[in-house]
């Protein structure tokens, strides 16, 4: 329903923040490593949503990056692991991060996440590790790139634009590199645009 909020954070009280956008304010559930990041109160922000419909309720979710929300839709659809325990292991790990440790299945380190246990983090890994293994990208290009002026999260958003216009992961990649040699700032929307120009002459 909603894809992201543009607009002024007004309020921050974890775990809630409210976003104002054309007079509406809209309250959003996260975390804390969210609510560190996304910027100063009465600054204008750009944050991810996600709609949790209950039958008896109604959450906002809201997240930094695409990433972040692809990984919480994965998390939730582990049972037992509801919006809490994934906004939570989202707190606890940066989202590159929590991907590589399902993917080696180092359950014991995810097992230290607030509310998981270790046969909760044994159970992550064994549901969604093989899922996981798809969005495993953005540490790989960055390890390959001498360039590290461009901000993982800014890989991560590009990467998952390029997948929504039907790019694989071996179509992209390589451009992405080329690109990230080409870019002396950290901007998301010049990186799309080098990409998709690296990618018209294939």
């Amino acid at each position: 329903m909603f894809d992201y909020l543009k607009g002024i954070l007004a309020d921050k009280s974890f775990p809630y923040c409210t976003v104002e956008v054309n007079g509406i304010g809209y309250h959003l559930l996260t975390n804390l490593r969210t609510l560190n990041s996304i910027g100063e109160l009465n600054s204008e922000i750009k944050i991810y949503t996600k709609l949790i419909h209950k039958e008896d309720s109604m959450t906002l979710c809201g997240f930094k990056t695409k990433q972040e929300r692809v990984l919480f839709d994965i998390l939730t659809s582990v049972s037992g692991i509801g919006t809490k325990a994934s906004l939570a292991l989202l707190a606890e790990f940066e989202a590159n991060e929590l991907i590589n440790l399902i993917i080696s299945q180092d359950h014991k380190t995810i097992s230290r996440t607030k509310g998981i246990g270790p046969k909760m983090a044994q159970k992550i890994v064994l549901e969604i590790k093989d899922k996981l293994a798809k969005l495993d990208t953005v540490p790989y290009i960055i390890e390959k790139s001498n360039n590290t002026k461009v901000s993982s999260d800014t890989i991560s958003q590009v990467a998952t634009i390029l997948e929504s216009l039907g790019y694989s992961k071996n179509e992209y990649q390589g451009a992405i590199e080329t690109a990230l040699t080409q870019l002396n700032k950290d901007n998301e929307e010049e990186l799309l645009k080098e990409v998709l120009k690296i990618l018209s002459v294939f």
